[in-house]
């Protein structure tokens, strides 16, 4: 099991939701939309559909059976086998203990963002601003509709992370704007641009050096 390759994400939930019951991948995917799980995966019926089989041919999940309904096609139905429960635990206890190197691209954007001049920077950085506050205010109502629900905050505490984590970027960069605008971070001109960029040039070779 250590040298198992992980799971891909579509893969891990659809494990997830086998162990709630079985289930056809389209039934899968009506779940996952309905939970909003797509703001932590891509969710793709045809990639879930893959997903699944690939599943089914490790042997971690099995076909019971099939049904159709109306003229639609037949769709089968997926059982999870001890082996997928087993992975699953797995592959969950990796993700919870061992912060893993995902490489989001902000970040790099942040380290290139040299390149433009400050005030561009600033008017970008307030459009993430107003994307950041959208994507709370979506999982701010998640939460209140789970407490609705009365579903047990075990099964999303994942917002809750996700609420923290973009509270702490949204109070990042707004100090990071207001620090360009009010001048406590000189921004120096862009090289280049028909200013004179000596000053950035030679502070760019400084720090290389």
């Amino acid at each position: 099991m250590a040298t198992a390759k992980a799971l891909t994400p579509l893969a891990m939930a659809a494990l997830g939701l086998l162990v709630e019951r079985p289930m056809h991948p389209y039934e899968m995917y009506q779940l996952l939309m309905h939970r909003h799980e797509d703001r932590l995966l891509k969710v793709r019926p045809g990639t879930l559909y893959h997903a699944v089989g690939r599943l089914a041919e490790a042997g971690l999940v099995e076909a019971t059976g099939t049904d159709r309904d109306g003229n639609r096609p037949e769709r089968t139905t997926y059982a999870i086998l001890p082996d997928g429960r087993a992975r699953l635990t797995f592959d969950v206890c990796a993700l919870l203990a061992q912060p893993a190197k995902e490489y989001p691209r902000f970040p790099q954007g942040l380290s290139e963002a040299h390149n433009l001049p400050g005030g561009q920077v600033v008017e970008l950085l307030e459009q993430r601003v107003a994307a950041l506050e959208g994507d709370i205010a979506a999982l701010e109502a998640d939460a209140k509709l789970a407490l609705q629900r009365q579903v047990p905050r075990q099964y999303w505490i994942d917002v809750g992370y996700q609420q923290h984590q973009l509270r702490a970027e949204l109070a990042w960069v707004k100090q990071l704007c207001k620090e360009i605008q009010d001048g406590s971070l000189p921004w120096l001109p862009v090289p280049g641009d028909g200013t004179d960029g000596n000053d950035a040039s030679e502070l760019t070779h400084n720090f290389q050096d």
